[in-house]
């Protein structure tokens, strides 16, 4: 296998073995109800007091997404012969798992603060967390967007792969763009979830990536084309 060969293959591993964990711990988040709204800090804190087990496997399977994410776009960046949108597009991508990482940071220590209900100014510590937590998760999604429309137009693939990235970058702005909408009230749970429906495509969009490039062939340099 040659070097391309193997750099492919490693881009579509860690790009599906990302997703796979994201979509996991979405599948616990939302029946448990651990979506740490900054809305209610004292709900938050004592679900996760109730359900730290769940909070923690979600927060594990969410690090690992945007650990795979980060590493991902590492090694698209990286190599010789990369053109200026590959490395811009890998260096956004490993940018919106490096923002992810630090939103899952806030939501960890959630797990402290839940331990120590009764400590002074606890709640509003929380608040401070959450709120902080919750807006570097949507600098992850602006990060993921934009590598998403640098990947499309600088990676090599099929036009028709190029059309659905720009389509599931256009969703995915949507999804970051809502909050915003809200004021100085914050977004509502049920806003997030329209978010995380809205950043679907993207991840779809990846999946296909990250699969093309797991079908690499032997000799094939880009085996997207």
């Amino acid at each position: 296998m040659t070097d391309s060969n193997a750099r492919g293959r490693l881009i579509g591993a860690l790009l599906l073995a990302s997703l796979v964990a994201m979509v996991a711990g979405a599948a616990v988040v939302v029946p448990s109800g651990l979506s740490l709204s900054p809305a209610d800090p004292a709900g938050v804190l004592h679900a996760v007091r109730m359900q730290v087990g769940l909070h923690l496997a979600e927060l594990a399977l969410d690090v690992l997404g945007w650990l795979g994410l980060f590493a991902a776009g590492l090694v698209v960046a990286a190599g010789s012969a990369r053109t200026y949108l590959e490395i811009l597009a890998g260096g956004l991508l490993a940018g919106a798992g490096l923002a992810g990482l630090l939103h899952d940071g806030g939501n960890l220590a959630m797990t402290q603060l839940a331990a120590r209900p009764a400590a002074p100014g606890v709640a509003t510590v929380a608040f401070a967390v959450l709120l902080t937590a919750k807006w570097m998760v949507n600098l992850a999604g602006l990060l993921w967007v934009a590598a998403t429309v640098a990947g499309a137009v600088g990676l090599a693939m099929p036009a028709w792969l190029r059309v659905v990235g720009v389509g599931a970058a256009v969703a995915g702005l949507v999804a970051v763009a809502l909050p915003w909408t809200t004021g100085v009230g914050g977004p509502t749970v049920a806003l997030e979830r329209v978010g995380y429906v809205l950043l679907l495509p993207i991840m779809i969009w990846y999946g296909i990536l990250g699969w093309r490039y797991l079908a690499v062939r032997p000799g094939s340099a880009a085996g997207l084309g």
